[in-house]
């Protein structure tokens, strides 16, 4: 794209993690555009690593954070790999003046309390046999991956490994035929449905897999409890049918949806607890599917459940988690974490 000549008094980039990869067209373009004076909107200014918030200053203030070579050695490094607060401090001073950050809890202080809890399991017997059998194979498979490939080139290959142990966690039979054992985490989170359902409450369930809830589904129609279900396989027309059926039918209990499906778009406020039953790589995707239930509207206190399987790779994840997320909060993020922006050595300990 050619500069057109013009100069606009303002230019206005709505959801400007649009240009977070200063080399899209996206970011190429908008960058390009002559104005006086240029805003960034955006809920999630950080996503995956804090060059996203150099390109989207490029495009505010080009230079102001220097060329992305020195922005990385001099700042992005230091602070993600060596986790150099004094850096962290430098950087953020000089953005602050340039931000202007809002918080749920400030602007929507109508909305009644949230409560997070981590629920732990332990899985037993055959499962727990299936898992550490299989965490010994992938954690050989990844090294000779790495040795023979290289770490960037084996990343998918490493998330293939890594799901077979969230699996295995959800439980077993996702991906192994004719397995007749049990699931801690499905008999705890029947457990959780059913006293929730006693109390009446109406719940929110969230999971990654799809084919988790065919597993879910036997067990609540043990339970004789009403439930929906919506994917990425449900029709627009029939999301809008369940959803207002789902607020206003106090027999429908349980809404099963998949996080990619139901992250936005969704207002089900009718719920006033909400279940991860397995943990995502990226939080802020759990924190929106959260919210489909806690935003404007509700009027009950939101409970909201993280089933996390102990000495296994979700505890691990969510611990991750945790610590990348503290860091990267200081630089005004939404809490993200992927698996392409784990270092080598955060990878392996996944699989320890």
């Amino acid at each position: 794209m050619k500069n057109i000549g013009y100069e606009f008094k303002y230019i206005i980039a709505d959801e400007a993690q649009y240009i977070k990869n200063n080399n899209t067209q996206n970011a190429k373009a908008i960058k390009k555009i002559n104005a006086e004076t240029r805003y960034a909107l955006t809920g999630t200014p950080i996503e995956n690593s804090l060059s996203e918030l150099w390109s989207i200053f490029d495009y505010i203030m080009p230079g102001y954070l220097f060329s992305y070579k020195k922005f990385k050695e001099n700042y992005e490094m230091p602070i993600i790999r060596d986790e150099d607060g004094g850096t962290m401090k430098k950087l953020k001073m000089l953005i602050e003046p340039f931000v202007l950050r809002r918080i749920k809890s400030e602007v929507l202080t109508e909305l009644p309390d949230k409560t997070i809890t981590v629920l732990n399991n332990e899985m037993h017997d055959e499962q727990q046999k299936i898992y550490m059998s299989y965490l010994q194979n992938a954690k050989q498979e990844a090294m000779n991956e790495i040795n023979a490939n290289g770490f960037e080139k084996s990343q998918i290959k490493i998330l293939a490994l890594l799901m077979r142990l969230r699996q295995i966690c959800c439980h077993p039979s996702l991906f192994i035929d004719n397995y007749k054992g049990e699931s801690s985490k499905l008999n705890q989170c029947t457990e959780l449905i059913k006293d929730a359902v006693e109390a009446g409450h109406k719940i929110l369930l969230f999971s990654g897999y799809t084919a988790m809830f065919d597993i879910i589904e036997k067990s609540l129609k043990e339970q004789n409890i009403k439930y929906f279900k919506l994917t990425g396989a449900t029709k627009v027309g029939e999301r809008i049918k369940l959803v207002d059926e789902f607020n206003e039918n106090d027999e429908i209990k349980v809404f099963l949806i998949s996080l990619k499906a139901g992250g936005t778009g969704l207002n089900l406020i009718g719920a006033d607890m909400v279940i991860h039953y397995d943990p995502w790589w990226n939080i802020s995707a759990e924190n929106q599917a959260t919210d489909r239930t806690y935003r404007i509207g509700q009027k009950k206190n939101v409970q909201v459940y993280k089933l996390i399987t102990k000495n296994s790779i979700e505890e691990k994840i969510y611990d991750l988690q945790q610590k990348k997320a503290k860091l990267i909060d200081n630089m005004l993020s939404t809490n993200e974490t992927f698996i392409n922006k784990l270092s080598r050595e955060d990878i392996m300990e996944l699989f320890k």
